[in-house]
């Protein structure tokens, strides 16, 4: 198994924090707020996914994002799923609705970020303006995780014939498995024979807990 060794602070420039006007959640939905981050956009790429600015979080397994057109969203939105309050969420862009609610929604998306990206990354701004580094970079870096090249029936990674660009798409976990099963039947016949390894591994950066909060999982796993 690959493994890196923890080098240097946890990040080499201050996170980017959230405007102060959504630092504090509201219930209301219809007063809620949602804010463009493309320094955070920028500060995403620099920490974890480009690697050019020699940053100790750097992860090669993001380094497909290096293509993608990511957009990032600060909000104070409450966001309560199956009783579960979600702190980010990763998707693509997929308006519904009549010819003009999806035009106004592609509109929306270009007037946040200048053009239609691949994801959309929305952060909780109450959560993230309280958090420790640890957290939130665990909260990045799950986000991250979901944003995924699609691959076709060999594993092989899809691009675009008429464009060459990858295809994008959406990624679920690494394991999908019940705790009964493994300790009934043993991690080599449940599948998660390297999520066992891996959690046996001293941890490559400081303790983080990140269960349950993404709005992504939540919905795939509804």
């Amino acid at each position: 198994m690959r493994r890196r060794t923890r080098q240097g602070p946890l990040h080499q420039t201050p996170r980017p924090m959230p405007p102060e006007p959504l630092r504090e959640p509201c219930p209301a939905p219809e007063l809620a707020g949602f804010t463009a981050a493309p320094e955070l956009e920028r500060w995403v790429r620099d920490t974890f996914v480009s690697g050019v600015t020699g940053s100790p979080m750097h992860n090669p397994e993001h380094a497909h994002l290096a293509l993608a057109r990511i957009g990032v969203l600060w909000t104070n939105a409450a966001n309560v799923h199956h009783g579960r309050v979600v702190l980010g969420t990763a998707e693509m862009p997929d308006p519904k609705g009549t010819p003009w609610q999806r035009a106004r929604q592609w509109a929306q998306l270009r007037e946040w970020f200048g053009e239609v990206p691949d994801f959309v990354i929305t952060l909780s701004a109450p959560y993230a303006a309280g958090a420790g580094d640890a957290e939130f970079c665990a909260l990045i870096e799950h986000e991250l995780y979901h944003c995924a090249q699609a691959v076709d029936e060999y594993g092989a990674p899809r691009f675009s014939r008429v464009t060459g660009l990858p295809i994008w798409a959406i990624r679920g976990h690494d394991v999908e498995q019940f705790i009964g099963v493994v300790r009934r039947y043993g991690a080599d016949a449940a599948g998660v024979r390297q999520l066992v390894e891996a959690a046996s591994q001293p941890a490559l950066l400081p303790a983080a807990t990140i269960a349950g909060a993404c709005g992504t999982c939540l919905v795939r796993a509804a």
